[in-house]
């Protein structure tokens, strides 16, 4: 039986004040990866090491195939941060009544923990399926050096998850597929000129003006997956140009995100990107393309984690690594007790019973 609130509560705050004490922004995840190792060997029959991530088989794992009435579901959650903000830094978590307060509290240390308790707590003989914990480094970076795909590569029992639950925060709500995400760079060039005499020269920022009007007034396209609707959009996020407050700037450059919908692909989207830059005269380099995930609303098992949770069911507008699990032919939800509102903020925070009401929802779903 499942224990009483309050002591279900402060074990999961203490799991999750501990993995927020080991500091792990982007890059520097050995530490965390180190301590979770210790305790998933002192726990787990099969625990394999990948780099800086960690597939722990709770159940051991099997060499023959596995029945179709007894499937592998994997829990899996990042074990980076952003890196803190400057007010942050060098801060320990910090505890009130109600919140855990520390960087990757809700994104996503928090999921972390309600995946760790689960694995202690909840039998073999208690659950409908074996279980599989996913713990993985970078995930804040560049889509390329997300250890996720290393993981995938190497891991044999992780390929054969019959689903996989990424624990990211979506304040205990069903979210279901992802956009996909394209970054690039487009270069205007012109010519330097004196601020005071700029007909003799060329403003590349001035050149940017038609594409930022043509972005301005793009509508918002909507694209449907598995009965939920996507929105479609592309948004400049940075612009760089100019030497000097007097100069006519000879080059500006711009960073455009393109968030597109599970109808299109990578290639696509990219290429569309680069019909933008042709047709206002930018050069034009993609730096990063994260595919886009399909709504898994039909699947069975995802169907099960939506009445045994009774969680209301929504798009995920934003990315995820629920679409390199896709990519792999694993069908994957996000479902996590982290306040999305949260993610990367200054004194970032997760309610302490987020953390209970997210191991209650999906220990309905684990259980016979």
């Amino acid at each position: 039986m499942t224990e009483a609130a309050p002591q279900l509560v402060e074990s999961l705050a203490r799991r999750a004040e501990w993995l927020c004490a080991i500091p792990s922004p982007l890059g520097q995840e050995q530490a965390i990866a180190d301590e979770v190792e210790r305790w998933a060997r002192g726990k787990f029959p099969a625990v394999r090491r990948i780099k800086n991530s960690l597939v722990v088989a709770v159940d051991g794992l099997r060499s023959a195939p596995r029945a179709a009435d007894r499937p592998l579901v994997a829990l899996c959650g990042h074990l980076d941060t952003i890196p803190p903000h400057a007010e942050d830094r060098g801060k320990p978590p910090g505890r009130t009544a109600t919140r855990l307060v520390a960087t990757g509290a809700s994104d996503m240390k928090g999921g972390l923990a309600v995946m760790a308790e689960l694995a202690e707590r909840l039998p073999q003989a208690e659950r409908f399926c074996d279980l599989l914990l996913v713990l993985y480094a970078r995930e804040e970076g560049p889509y390329l050096e997300n250890e996720l795909g290393d993981v995938l590569r190497e891991s044999d029992a992780l390929r054969r998850a019959s689903l996989a639950i990424c624990l990211e925060p979506t304040d205990n709500r069903l979210q279901l597929g992802c956009v996909g995400s394209v970054h690039a760079t487009l270069t205007f060039s012109g010519r330097a000129a004196h601020s005071a005499r700029p007909w003799q020269g060329d403003n590349a920022a001035h050149k940017a003006g038609a594409l930022l009007e043509e972005l301005s007034h793009l509508p918002v396209r909507e694209a449907r997956s598995g009965g939920l609707t996507f929105r479609e959009v592309m948004s400049i996020t940075r612009i760089e140009a100019g030497q000097a407050r007097n100069v006519v700037p000879d080059r500006c450059t711009l960073n455009l995100n393109f968030r597109f919908a599970p109808d299109k692909t990578s290639d696509a989207a990219a290429e569309e990107v680069r019909a933008l830059a042709r047709r206002h005269g930018a050069a034009v380099e993609v730096t990063d393309a994260a595919p886009a995930s399909p709504a898994y609303a039909d699947h069975p098992l995802v169907e099960r984690l939506r009445q045994r949770a009774g969680s209301p069911v929504e798009p995920k507008q934003a990315w995820t690594d629920v679409a390199r699990f896709a990519e792999a032919g694993i069908p994957a939800v996000n479902f996590g007790p982290g306040a999305s509102s949260q993610a990367h903020q200054q004194g970032e925070w997760v309610e302490l019973s987020a953390l209970a009401d997210g191991y209650r929802m999906l220990e309905r779903f684990l259980r016979v």
